[in-house]
């Protein structure tokens, strides 16, 4: 796989790492509307959500800190915590993405974990927990989504960050999040930013 990728560079603050990407992916730009699916892999395109949650994550504190990221791809999130620090575990239901975030990962000069995770059978995952924080960038685009985050999320870890710019199940995932936990959300361009504390029940707002 290696003579197929190439090397996509994203700005974070303070820095930029570099992402490996299957060489068809990367001719299918994330500029289309919303409901739009490519023929490629979903974890190959370099979506806008990651490259926000990737921004939003260089903007924490998180040496030290146990991070986890839900349908990794191609890791963007995992590859920002780790720069800063961070023990990350990227995980995603395929091991090819989980290759690619590994090579990621060393030609960054980071160390990022990676597991193969299924969402409806998260044992493994769940002995590794409780991390400080977990990220998922665009996983709200089939409804199956929706109950299993709801369910695996808070038993991760205190904290959680989302990135989505509109995917059909997000409504329905953030109605439901909303009666349970505090979630504030702001804006990153046509990325939205949620983040939700677990425990923590008093009334979202957007800033």
């Amino acid at each position: 796989m290696k003579d197929q990728l190439v090397t996509q560079t994203v700005d974070l603050p303070g820095g930029e790492i570099k992402l490996l990407q299957p060489r068809e992916s990367a001719e299918i730009p994330d500029d289309h509307e919303v409901a739009w699916a490519p023929l490629a892999p979903y974890w190959s395109v370099l979506w806008r959500s990651g490259v926000a949650l990737a921004r939003e994550v260089a903007r924490l504190e998180l040496r030290g800190r146990r991070v986890v990221e839900l349908g990794c791809g191609l890791g963007a999130p995992s590859l920002a915590a780790a720069a800063g620090g961070a023990a990350a575990l990227a995980t995603d239901a395929d091991p090819d993405a989980l290759e690619i975030v590994d090579r990621s990962a060393e030609l960054n000069g980071v160390r990022v974990e990676t597991a193969v995770v299924d969402w409806s059978d998260p044992g493994e995952l769940l002995a590794r927990a409780p991390f400080q924080l977990a990220l998922a960038a665009d996983v709200l685009y089939e409804r199956r989504a929706v109950a299993e985050l709801l369910s695996l999320l808070p038993r991760l870890g205190p904290v959680a960050v989302l990135a989505d710019p509109g995917r059909p199940a997000a409504g329905a995932f953030f109605e439901q999040a909303r009666k349970r936990w505090a979630v504030e959300t702001s804006k990153r361009g046509v990325v939205d930013i949620h983040r939700i504390r677990f425990g923590e029940r008093v009334r979202s707002h957007s800033q």
